[in-house]
């Protein structure tokens, strides 16, 4: 009976330890992302470079992993790009995010149609 027990309680501990063995792939490489969004909020550590260096790098390792870049990456970039007067770039960013999240081009598109002058 005993042993009974025992071979019942590993069949079941190895049945538990198997499930655990298969976890899904990840969807997005959030990397570096919402550690970037949070010092661009925090008061008086706002190195944008930084912020910029950050999320280029998050950018290459998802494609390194073949991950998608999580939702607002890119937009967040291109507000960073806009912040440090770089407006080209920060229009390839809005156009890259939308490729990624078609659902954001309404928002991307009033963003940017609000402030045309930066982006020309």
């Amino acid at each position: 009976m005993v042993k009974s027990l025992r071979n019942a309680s590993l069949l079941l501990a190895a049945a538990l330890l198997g499930g655990c063995v298969n976890t899904p792939k990840p969807m997005y490489n959030w990397d570096s992302y919402q550690e970037s969004v949070y010092q661009y909020y925090k008061v008086g550590d706002t190195d944008t470079e930084r912020q910029i260096t950050a999320l280029k790098e998050s950018i290459e390792k998802s494609r390194a992993k073949n991950l998608l870049v999580p939702p607002g990456l890119h937009a967040h970039l291109a507000m960073l790009y806009i912040n440090t007067g770089r407006p080209e770039l920060a229009m390839a960013e809005f156009n890259a995010e939308k490729t990624a999240f078609p659902e954001s081009a309404g928002f991307i598109d009033f963003l940017t149609s609000k402030d045309k002058e930066k982006f020309k």
